[in-house]
């Protein structure tokens, strides 16, 4: 009889001429297992748990083995069958065809399963390639359309700059009402003031809250517009009430569109200048949809046009329309009334919506500190997890050790054996799963104590805006000075 890893006799067995229905030596048997395939979709029924004519059919066609063993020697066929009859107490599940054919399906579906994942991998590595270069392509058009813009609008920035200058040359002649004219230039000091320390405080902003809002936006065109009445008054003290009233229409016009084109320009220029490893990019689903266009290039460029003539005529037509400096400084009024009603209303916006900020943080700092508190207990389970799995994985091994003490041919790898080996892989392997996990966890909450100092910093930061905003800003600005003093009647 031979052994598996062994090319020696038995010493206690003597030869003697094997029954013909003897199953073949191990070794010869080793050879019949090459190029089987599992297969695990076995018919239900030989799933049963007793299937006693499953066994008696086996049996019939399974030959006997040669005894190896002197205590084997010499028996009768007859006194051999209480061996045989010893295994009606285990019964056979599956027949050796059926373990090769589920060897053989399970191969040739992972065959399978590699040349679906193969061609999807090629294809869609060629799909990525296709697609790169056709948003490379695109993304480069829109670039250059881009670019064609800004030039177009700095064209015409330049023209409405020349312009502007021409009228504030041909304003200069007005002379009339200057007493008027002085005394509201007077009076916008007050205001420019008040928006001056508007910005002076707010400068006293912390952090993230130290950015270009709408209220400073509004602050910036109120010193702006404060700046540029005074200008215009002081420039039209010695020119004529009517052509002054023409003149600050169109210039009105022209530095309204001027301030749209240096808009224009700056959005323009910025998105030529933007790349995908620009910062601040991001996503707006369904802007693409948003159609927000009131003009195409021929009216766009039309409406510049027409304003620089209408400067050109009024300043041609300067020294007959000398009558109207009321309006111009009704007109100045009427700015900054409004942009001081627009700066407050900006102001009341910003605080709510600090107030807002501030509370939604207040909100989410709470439930950062939750969530860090679940975070530690989870790290605490997990690492009583991974404890608990010592004494199972000792078990293993100790059975294993025990096992190899096993005498010659009784160390045999059986299922008992094979079963050992995979418990232990299985306790391994979940150790590394349970360790890979605590270290995420333990990256979760350094995350989360990150983000709550975050949170923290930014209510300190939230609490001083709003007091800036609500305290300062708003008490100065509770004084404005009359439609009637800003005209100079006062």
């Amino acid at each position: 009889m031979e052994l598996v890893g062994s090319t020696l006799a038995s010493t206690r067995a003597h030869p003697r001429s094997a029954p013909a229905n003897l199953l073949p030596a191990i070794s010869a048997m080793a050879s019949s297992y090459k190029n089987r395939f599992p297969h695990y979709a076995l018919p239900p029924c030989l799933g049963l748990p007793w299937r006693p004519d499953a066994y008696y059919k086996t049996a019939s066609v399974t030959p006997t083995l040669a005894p190896y063993s002197r205590s084997s020697q010499g028996l009768t066929p007859s006194k051999m069958l209480p061996f045989v009859s010893n295994r009606t107490t285990l019964f056979t599940r599956y027949t050796p065809d059926d373990w090769y054919r589920s060897n053989l399906t399970n191969y040739k579906e992972s065959e399978t399963s590699r040349h679906s994942a193969e061609r999807l991998r090629v294809d869609t590595s060629q799909m990525i390639h296709d697609k790169d270069q056709q948003t490379k392509k695109t993304q480069a058009e829109s670039t250059k359309n881009l670019g064609e813009r800004v030039n177009d609008i700095e064209f015409w920035k330049s023209e409405i700059r020349h312009e502007l200058d021409e009228m504030i040359g041909e304003t200069n002649a007005l002379t009339d009402i200057k007493k008027r004219l002085e005394r509201a230039l007077a009076e916008t000091e007050a205001p420019l003031q008040v928006a001056q320390e508007c910005l002076l405080h707010r400068e006293k902003r912390m952090g993230i809250d130290l950015v270009h809002d709408d209220v400073e936006k509004e602050l910036l065109t109120e010193v702006d517009v404060i700046g540029s009445c005074q200008e215009r008054m002081q420039r039209y003290l010695d020119k004529s009430i009517a052509q002054l009233a023409s003149n600050r229409a169109a210039q009105h016009e022209l530095e309204k569109d001027l301030a749209d084109k240096q808009t224009a320009h700056r959005i323009d220029d910025k998105c030529h200048h933007l790349r995908n490893t620009s910062d601040g990019i991001s996503y707006y689903r369904g802007v693409e949809r948003v159609d927000a266009t009131i003009s195409v290039p021929a009216s766009w460029a039309k409406f510049t046009d027409d304003n620089i003539l209408l400067s050109q005529s009024e300043r041609a037509a300067s020294s007959k329309l000398r009558g109207d400096i009321e309006n111009l400084l009704v007109v100045t009024a009427n700015e900054m009334w409004n942009q001081f009603n627009r700066v407050n209303v900006a102001l009341t916006n910003r605080i709510a919506e600090t107030a807002d900020a501030k509370n939604k943080i207040q909100t989410h700092l709470a439930k950062t500190l939750q969530e860090i508190f679940q975070t530690e207990m989870s790290i605490e389970t997990i690492r009583k997890a991974i404890r608990d799995k010592g004494p199972p994985l000792k078990v293993a091994h100790t059975r294993l050790d025990e096992r190899t003490r096993r005498p010659n041919v009784e160390l045999c790898r059986d299922s008992a054996q094979i079963r050992l080996v995979n418990e232990v892989h299985e306790i391994d392997d979940t150790i590394q799963s349970l360790q890979q996990r605590l270290r995420d966890a333990e990256d979760t909450l350094q995350m989360l104590v990150h983000a709550k100092s975050t949170l923290e910093h930014d209510l300190a930061v939230k609490a001083n805006s709003l007091f800036i905003d609500q305290e300062k800003c708003m008490g100065m600005r509770k004084t404005f000075p009359n439609a009637l003093r800003l005209v100079g009647y006062v």
